[in-house]
């Protein structure tokens, strides 16, 4: 597994290798001591989660949990295509409020290490995509939160208006959020 630093502090970039034949594949999908290496630091995941959206153009985010409930994340796309959208909200961070994106996928088998600190969202690009992700903390619905998808300055290659949930289309908007990451 090749593990490499993205553009924003503590983001990476994970390619497990696929070894093939004429039967198929096969893949080590994750690897703890890989991971704990590239990030400096050991990151215990704690919760798996899969989600699946059956339609192209479903947006999902901007997500995140607040402390002490705060998460790490590795994401992959175990089926179709996403486009998967970070943004850095630690305050003391020399990117606060900058933007990533990626496409994550089945074929590219991308995965992509998300630190605490950072909003996540996706908007799917193809139909029946199924997320796969790890997290270090389990899921509180008091520490749940989001910002409005619309609201940072991210182009979501989107060719129509995305279905997303009444959460997120009410959710307020990044210019009036107070971030509780340091």
């Amino acid at each position: 597994m090749k593990i490499t630093p993205l553009d924003l502090d503590g983001l990476f970039l994970c390619e497990p290798a696929r070894h093939g034949d004429a039967r198929g594949w096969f893949m080590e999908s994750y690897r703890q001591d890989k991971l704990d290496a590239a990030v400096g630091r050991a990151v215990r995941f704690v919760q798996d989660n899969r989600s699946m959206s059956a339609e192209r153009g479903i947006l999902r985010g901007l997500h995140y949990q607040a402390p002490p409930f705060a998460q790490d994340k590795l994401v992959q796309c175990v089926g179709g295509k996403i486009l998967d959208v970070v943004v850095d909200v630690r305050r003391s961070s020399s990117t606060y409020g900058q933007a990533s994106t990626l496409e994550l996928s089945d074929e590219n088998a991308q995965q992509l290490f998300v630190p605490t600190g950072f909003l996540h969202g996706f908007v799917t690009l193809t139909e029946n995509v199924q997320i796969a992700y790890k997290v270090t903390a389990p899921y509180d619905a008091y520490s749940d939160g989001s910002v409005h998808w619309d609201s940072v300055g991210v182009d979501w290659n989107l060719d129509a208006d995305p279905k997303i949930s009444d959460k997120d289309r009410v959710a307020p908007l990044f210019s009036d959020w107070v971030s509780p990451f340091d």
